[in-house]
């Protein structure tokens, strides 16, 4: 099960300041995220300047409306960016899936890979990579196993080509996030006006051939 915050501060007591420390934790986008169009080209600006300068290796997935961020570093330095993004209100429901001290890093690229969980974002590399991700799919980690989750970290880290991804395809992502959000808490409504509106041009129809 997903670390509580007693686990997390038992571990964290064990691990060196100095020591390289793997933290993976997942959340969900928020209402202020899913209003945001360009939340997807923010993050990964933001990451690529911060995590190069600090050491900070890692991947960040997002897919079904949840984000699965795996973190690489020095102790102090992987807290210090924990409590940044901890405390960004675009996302909520933080949950710390895997937390532990590493002797070598599992992603070694400088930069904050994206990998984005819809199949339909996916560029045609990506698709041809795509079978062993079909298992954590649709991608619902917040109960993930520690051994489930280290699987999940072990496919993506084998990726020969991450996925290129245009910006407008997240824009559409998140609008579509955005419009569901507002939706789904008034469907049975939508349904009922929607039947009312078909019946009523029915009535009219019927009204003007009876004329």
């Amino acid at each position: 099960m997903p670390l509580q915050h007693t686990d997390t501060v038992r571990v964290l007591d064990t691990i060196a300041d100095t020591a390289l420390m793997q933290l993976v934790y997942v959340s969900s986008l928020s209402l202020k995220g899913r209003l945001s169009s360009s939340i997807f080209v923010d993050l990964e600006r933001h990451a690529r300047v911060y995590n190069t300068e600090r050491g900070i290796t890692g991947i960040l997935c997002y897919g079904n409306g949840h984000f699965l961020q795996c973190i690489e570093g020095e102790k102090a330095k992987v807290l210090a960016l924990q409590q940044r993004i901890f405390s960004d209100e675009r996302h909520k429901n933080i949950k710390v899936l895997l937390l532990q001290a590493i002797d070598q890093r599992r992603f070694v690229d400088w930069r904050m890979r994206s990998l984005f969980l819809e199949r339909w974002l996916w560029s045609p590399d990506t698709k041809q990579q795509a079978s062993q991700l079909a298992v954590f799919l649709p991608f619902k980690p917040y109960d993930w196993e520690p051994e489930r989750t280290q699987q999940f970290l072990q496919v993506i880290k084998k990726f020969d080509n991450p996925p290129h991804i245009k910006a407008a395809r997240l824009t559409y992502s998140a609008l579509a996030s955005k419009f569901r959000h507002i939706i789904a808490p008034h469907q049975a409504f939508l349904l009922i006006q929607g039947c009312l509106a078909i019946l009523l041009v029915i009535a009219i129809i019927l009204v003007y051939f009876q004329l």
